[in-house]
């Protein structure tokens, strides 16, 4: 995935919703200390900086120089540019070894992932026992029937242009792997279903899609899939361009710790 979020990373930084402080409280109720936080592909510091509010350090790392460049600043947080040519040790070393991290957070990135490759590690660096590892991610926004209905036929022209590894995103996990003990919250294969609600405008909404990687994929192929066209079917059936409407992201969450 190295790259494919660049160019969009200032308003990707905008466009997304805010995780709910809720789901913090539940990951950190698991851990058996709260000394060291590590989110992974943490974009611009989002679920970091919530996670700083449970635990002393936290560490955000990323593959995006540009997606870090527009991180979030917090004095708990600390962003470490993970290029993919890092070694395996010398990302445990900057991490601060094995056994020393109570909580990784994946927010809307493992599918991204290599998974096998991030698993390892994160087996090595969680603490044990008391480490919890949660990743999670949305899928649909929920908006009303008639606006669902053309927003779907929208997100259809984008399949072409998605990397593979988003089908397990479509899925909402359910297909992802996940080899590791359930903590009461949810197993592999039955993620937890939860729902992130957020008042949204039609400008906003523009800014989401647009920071899209399919959307900006099938930019770069010379291929527009918004064109005036759509954006105005999509602003009428919201309701207008200023309109602020109460909508609903649908979320799944696996949390986990390693199995002894």
């Amino acid at each position: 995935m190295a790259g494919l979020f660049d160019k969009q990373a200032e308003i990707y930084l905008d466009a997304r919703p805010n995780y709910p402080k809720e789901w913090f409280t539940l990951l950190s109720d698991r851990t058996s200390y709260h000394s060291l936080a590590w989110d992974v592909g943490t974009g611009n510091g989002q679920a970091a900086v919530s996670v700083a509010k449970h635990y002393d350090q936290v560490i955000g790392t990323d593959v995006s120089e540009a997606q870090l460049k527009c991180a979030i600043p917090h004095p708990q947080v600390r962003y470490l540019h993970t290029p993919i040519s890092i070694s395996d040790e010398d990302l445990i070393s900057q991490l601060g070894g094995e056994n020393s991290v109570d909580l990784i957070t994946v927010a809307q990135a493992v599918h991204w992932f290599n998974l096998p490759s991030f698993y390892s590690i994160a087996a090595r660096v969680l603490r044990k026992p008391g480490g919890v590892i949660a990743v999670w991610c949305y899928n649909d926004i929920v908006v009303d029937p008639n606006f669902d209905v053309i927003f779907k036929r929208f997100h259809g022209t984008t399949l072409p242009y998605w990397n593979p590894g988003i089908q397990l995103l479509f899925d909402g996990y359910k297909t992802l792997p996940f080899p590791f003990e359930a903590v009461g919250l949810s197993c592999e294969g039955e993620p937890l279903k939860l729902d992130i609600k957020k008042e949204l405008s039609f400008e906003g909404f523009l800014r989401m899609v647009r920071s899209w990687s399919a959307v900006v994929m099938a930019k770069e192929q010379g291929v527009d899939l918004l064109p005036e066209s759509v954006v105005g079917e999509l602003e009428v059936a919201w309701g207008g361009l200023t309109l602020v409407r109460s909508v609903v992201y649908k979320a799944f969450m696996l949390a986990g710790s390693v199995k002894l």
